[in-house]
């Protein structure tokens, strides 16, 4: 008889939501730099939401699920498909493939999302104070853009800008103390662990 031994095997999967965070945080504050209303839509927004707010996000998505994270599962494939079908709301018009959406169904799309984003801020409240923070302002965000396109105000939507680039740099501090305080080992920037 061949003894058996119990073969333990760790997980060396790095930690997707480092990138997930940086990626969506960089990709927000961009387009609310536009939204506030210093420049125009242009290539750089739609780029980075195609390759790092988009991809980028899927990719950290798809290893919280390697890792058993279903939230980070959800969060991160979905607003990474956020930012691909944002793109293409915008590009698929210019190639003359569909319509460009009424403004009535850009409200029901940022409603929809600012919905989503308020029930997962529930799954926040067990997890740590910063990300409470970005999705708590991204909820914000998404009712502020909604609003502005359902009355039309551009001040609105400019103030929507700011907000959304507070709630984009929230991300990417996040993302960066979530590195930091991993490669330190004790907690170099504060996210407000939940007991």
């Amino acid at each position: 008889m061949i003894p058996t031994t119990p073969v333990s095997l760790k997980d060396g999967t790095a930690n997707p939501a480092p990138l997930g965070l940086c990626a969506f945080g960089m990709t927000t504050v961009l387009l609310n730099i536009h939204n506030a209303g210093f420049y125009e839509m242009n290539s750089m927004i739609l780029a980075m939401g195609i390759f790092y707010g988009g991809l980028a996000q899927v990719i950290a998505g798809i290893i919280e699920a390697r890792k058993n994270n279903t939230f980070g599962l959800l969060a991160f494939t979905s607003y990474g498909f956020f930012w691909l079908s944002f793109v293409a709301m915008i590009v698929m018009p210019k190639l003359g493939w569909m319509t460009a959406p009424a403004d009535n169904a850009k409200v029901a799309y940022l409603s929809m999302w600012g919905l989503f984003t308020f029930l997962l801020f529930f799954g926040t409240l067990k997890l740590n104070r910063a990300l409470q923070f970005v999705f708590a302002s991204l909820t914000l965000l998404f009712i502020l853009l909604a609003v502005g396109d359902s009355t039309g105000n551009a001040n609105i939507t400019h103030l929507a800008g700011y907000e959304g680039i507070i709630c984009g740099a929230s991300a990417i501090y996040t993302g960066i103390a979530n590195v930091l305080n991993e490669i330190y080992g004790k907690e170099v920037l504060p996210i407000g662990a939940v007991s």
